[in-house]
């Protein structure tokens, strides 16, 4: 017996597979037709009437066995099914040997799931799901939908409210404000195999990094994935970036959110391309060795209606009682990370990027928000763990999942945590009690060194301490230094406007700043702009002012970031021991009254140092002695003042050679001349020693 349900039709006609023709009896005026036979049907098709005289023949999606096996739903429901994009969403497949689309979604608590979508005039009635046994997946074939058509779930929630939802396991979307999901298929054939396969190789925390935070849409405006990757690598390559980061990527309703109010997680956004066109991106830049990080964000998600809030009528996803489930600060649900299937839909995630798209990192962002279950909350407004605590055990739990399963699938994969406060042993490995990231932003840091600058030079004596801080928790995590979008936005204005003085003192101390923040112990971060002295603060619905480039202070920014990131390759000291305290030692951290620094990196092997002196003041200091850990001849390596940067050049000289004088501790010395507000790096000793 056959039973189809077609509302609207007039005669519904069944086509055994083997051929010949039965008249379907209708049942009711719903549209339910049945058909009594005296054998299998076969592949059977359904020929329909409708009024008016429109007929279509169409295969029957219930005779189809599910696409979805076993094995699948119990992983599924464990929480543990590391390709879950592969079992859920939308796939495009011959399947019994027809062509169509399988479709799946997790909706347990839903009364109901039909498919809605171009294929079927956007008439959900015509494609009710059919439950998955007790899993809570809801699973249909649909004959015939095809790549590039737009469709949605009509979920009937536990209530009885009846809510259009674009799917949770979309690997593509339409462009906002649409919010309809596409079916997608990839044709991309990758280039970069031997990229991934040095990655694999690498310690991804023993290698240098050097990363240009990028916003794409407001780089350059207008262009798409493939023309962004072609200029952005170009960018960054000659500048000597080792990666890109780039601000949230998955789709998003709400431009002006940049991206960290994400709706689709396992869709890049649509604004600049298709998929498949963002993987071109990626394997462009990793072609022309630059690597590739992304903002990710699963620390909460907006409460749109179509999207992943109360998916199935229920707090799916997230938690009911709202001093768990909201996010007081951005009006954001935040995940149910206790429940194991979200946190696996989270986990398969962070691979889905790593697999489907070869990205080299993860940035995680919010990640104090997550661990603390009091974040930005008033006493009364959170609720405590099972233990009384104030920790969030099941987003601990997340994490470390996380951290495990991606480098133990990936193992040259960075996770690297924003965690604003001091959370201990963020970059531990888990199975010593960490959270398993590769590394974490420095925040203290960025604090600390911007609130100096913004000091009238003659009055930062009086707050010297706020760049030796610095050094007494530097090595208790894998940092990275950030002076990121976060910094130049919200009336916060560019990194030029923090500095102090005239025009001159303000060039002078932003390059000072990356001279010292080169040296200095921990990775780089620099956001787009900051590397050509961006005048204006940053805004997502402009381009950058690459036309301040015609003008030498800001070309001599630009070109003093090249020679940063040049040296920095080049000199092994200044990050082979970026972990080891044994890397780092002060000349001089006690200079307030000159507002002097003075410190040397060293290499691994201990038989090549680079030394930074730091002068914070517009006075140039003369016969400044400083001690040296070998003696012999002296290279300048880098010098912020010099003419080719917009400095004055003054004092400039290409080396020197030590005396036998002692001075901070060493045998030999040398007294030299400090350029006003600049930041000076000799090298000395055995080239070619170190990792390096």
């Amino acid at each position: 017996m056959v039973r189809i349900w077609r509302p609207g039709a007039e005669h519904c006609t069944l086509r055994p597979g083997d051929g010949g023709r039965v008249e379907m009896a209708r049942v009711d005026d719903a549209g339910r037709f049945v058909a009594d036979l005296a054998r299998d049907p076969g592949a059977y098709q359904i020929d329909v009437v409708y009024p008016g005289g429109w007929r279509a023949t169409a295969d029957d999606p219930y005779r189809f066995w599910p696409t979805l096996g076993d094995v699948d739903l119990h992983l599924i429901g464990e929480g543990t099914h590391r390709r879950l994009w592969d079992a859920l969403g939308a796939h495009a497949r011959v399947h019994e040997g027809v062509d169509g689309t399988a479709f799946a979604v997790w909706a347990p608590s839903a009364r109901s799931v039909r498919v809605a979508g171009d294929f079927n005039s956007w008439d959900a009635r015509a494609h009710p799901m059919r439950m998955l046994g007790s899993s809570g997946v809801w699973e249909l074939f649909v004959p015939g939908a095809s790549p590039g058509q737009h469709y949605k779930f009509e979920v009937q929630g536990a209530t009885g409210r009846t809510s259009l939802k674009a799917d949770p396991l979309a690997r593509s979307a339409e462009l906002p404000p649409g919010a309809a999901s596409i079916i997608t298929t990839s044709h991309h054939e990758w280039g970069d195999a031997a990229w991934l396969e040095q990655r694999e190789r690498d310690d991804p925390v023993q290698r240098p990094l050097s990363i240009y935070e990028v916003h794409l849409g407001s780089w350059r405006m207008g262009l798409g994935y493939r023309e962004l990757a072609v200029e952005l690598a170009d960018h960054v390559v000659d500048l000597g970036f080792t990666h890109v980061e780039l601000l949230p990527v998955a789709e998003h309703p709400f431009g002006g959110s940049w991206g960290y109010q994400v709706s689709s997680y396992y869709a890049p956004t649509a604004r600049y391309g298709t998929p498949d066109d963002f993987r071109w991106f990626v394997d462009h830049l990793h072609q022309r060795g630059v690597g590739v990080i992304v903002d990710w964000v699963p620390a909460h998600f907006p409460r749109d209606e179509w999207a992943l809030g109360r998916f199935d009528g229920t707090a799916l996803y997230e938690h009911l009682d709202p001093r768990l489930g909201e996010h007081p600060d951005w009006g954001t649900f935040v995940f149910n990370y206790a429940r194991n299937e979200v946190r696996n839909f989270l986990v398969a995630n962070a691979l889905y990027w790593v697999d489907e798209f070869h990205v080299d990192g993860l940035r995680v962002d919010a990640v104090a928000s997550m661990v603390y279950l009091d974040y930005s909350r008033k006493p009364g407004q959170w609720v405590p763990n099972e233990r009384g605590g104030r920790e969030n055990l099941g987003a601990l739990q997340f994490i470390r999942d996380l951290n495990v399963t991606l480098h133990g699938e990936h193992p040259g994969v960075l996770t690297i945590a924003e965690e604003s406060t001091s959370w201990p042993a963020v970059t531990a490995p888990v199975h010593h009690g960490g959270l398993g990231f590769t590394h974490k932003w420095n925040m203290g840091w960025m604090h600390d060194t911007l609130d100096y600058l913004r000091h009238d030079p003659v009055h930062r004596k009086f707050h010297h301490r706020n760049l030796t801080f610095g050094l007494l928790y530097a090595y208790t995590e894998n940092f990275v230094l950030p002076l990121s979008h976060d910094e130049v936005v919200h009336g916060k204005g560019p990194l030029i406007d923090k500095m102090a003085g005239d025009e001159w003192q303000r060039f002078a101390n932003l390059r000072a700043l990356y001279g010292w923040m080169w040296a200095y112990p921990g990775r780089k971060l620099l956001f787009m702009g900051s590397e050509i002295g961006q005048t204006r603060e940053w805004h997502h619905d402009r381009s950058l002012d690459w036309w301040l480039l015609e003008w030498p202070p800001h070309a001599g920014v630009r070109d003093l970031v090249r020679e940063l990131n040049t040296v920095l390759m080049h000199e092994p000291a200044l990050w082979e021991l970026d972990r080891e305290p044994a890397g780092f030692r002060w000349l001089d951290a006690d200079d307030a009254e000159h507002s002097i620094y003075s410190f040397v990196r060293f290499s691994a092997d201990g038989r090549r140092a680079v030394a930074c002196i730091a002068n914070f003041t517009p006075v140039p200091r003369e016969g400044y002695r400083i001690g040296l850990p070998f003696a012999g001849a002296w290279t300048t390596v880098l010098d912020t003042n010099a003419t080719w940067f917009w400095g004055t050049g003054y004092a400039g000289v290409a080396g020197f050679d030590t005396e036998p004088v002692a001075w901070h501790g060493y045998n030999d010395s040398a007294s030299i001349t400090l350029p006003p507000l600049s930041v000076v790096w000799f090298a000395g000793g055995v080239r070619g020693g170190g990792a390096g």
